[in-house]
């Protein structure tokens, strides 16, 4: 009888975590990295990647920053060509990076829906597709897709928001069958309200709505960043071989409160 997996254990093993300079993406990256996994940085903004990849080596692994535009289908073949070059691997990918518009769909323009579509939406696509041949070729392989409360019901100052959130599950449903003969595993994280650059001006701007916010989370409070380590340490483990296609929450509650 063959010995258990340590399904604690990513050493060895290479992230890719778009938009994980900060936020919910460098809460992830940290989990992996605490795990043992190498990370690869993939973000636009250099000086806040580069004091990523400290906080990630300071953990005792290799870590690179790509500067990475993930709605271009050339800077994302880039990007993966400069994993393989550094690690030769390329395990876990976590499409993390995303924008919101909060405005009424009256007053979006075209090309302001596009922006988010193509940030949020098509950058999943864009960068699942660039890493499968890797994935297959190595035996197999962890994409972890983040989605948003707002991929399971509207909000009607973030219609494009949601339309590319309740895109991406849909995304990770079909990956998840396309991909799964090649031991490659798809499933989506749903966060709920996280303190972070994207949600910090609702407590400024909107501190009522905050208030109303926070009233209605089961667990009484706003999420952190590293909430989020663990769901993503479960999906890139071994420990979720047999799950794929499967869609979390991650909300306190919120959702079902």
């Amino acid at each position: 009888m063959p010995a258990p997996q340590d399904l604690t254990d990513l050493s060895g093993r290479v992230a890719v975590v778009t938009g994980g300079n900060g936020g919910i993406g460098l809460g992830m990256a940290l989990g992996l990295a605490s795990a043992g996994a190498h990370v690869v940085v993939a973000a636009r903004n250099a000086e806040k990647s580069a004091r990523a990849v400290q906080q990630i080596q300071a953990l005792g692994v290799d870590a690179l920053a790509v500067s990475t535009d993930v709605t271009s289908e050339d800077q994302v073949n880039a990007l993966l060509r400069q994993t393989l070059q550094r690690f030769g691997r390329a395990d876990i990918l976590v499409n993390n990076a995303g924008m919101n518009l909060r405005k009424a769909p009256e007053d979006y323009s075209a090309d302001e829906w596009d922006l988010v579509l193509d940030t949020n939406l098509r950058s999943t696509f864009l960068c699942s597709r660039a890493f499968f041949p890797a994935m297959k070729d190595a035996g197999g392989g962890k994409i972890i897709n983040i989605g948003s409360m707002f991929s399971i019901f509207g909000g009607g100052l973030v219609p494009a928001y949601s339309a590319s959130k309740g895109g991406v599950v849909q995304l990770t449903k079909s990956l998840a069958v396309a991909w799964a003969p090649h031991n490659i595993q798809v499933n989506a994280v749903l966060p709920g309200w996280i303190n972070t650059d994207l949600t910090a001006p609702i407590a400024l701007e909107f501190p009522d709505w905050h208030r109303d916010i926070t009233a209605r989370i089961p667990a009484g409070r706003w999420g952190e960043p590293s909430d989020l380590a663990g769901v993503a340490f479960f999906l890139a483990s071994s420990a979720s071989d047999y799950v794929t296609g499967a869609v979390i929450t991650v909300d306190g509650g919120y959702s079902v409160g």
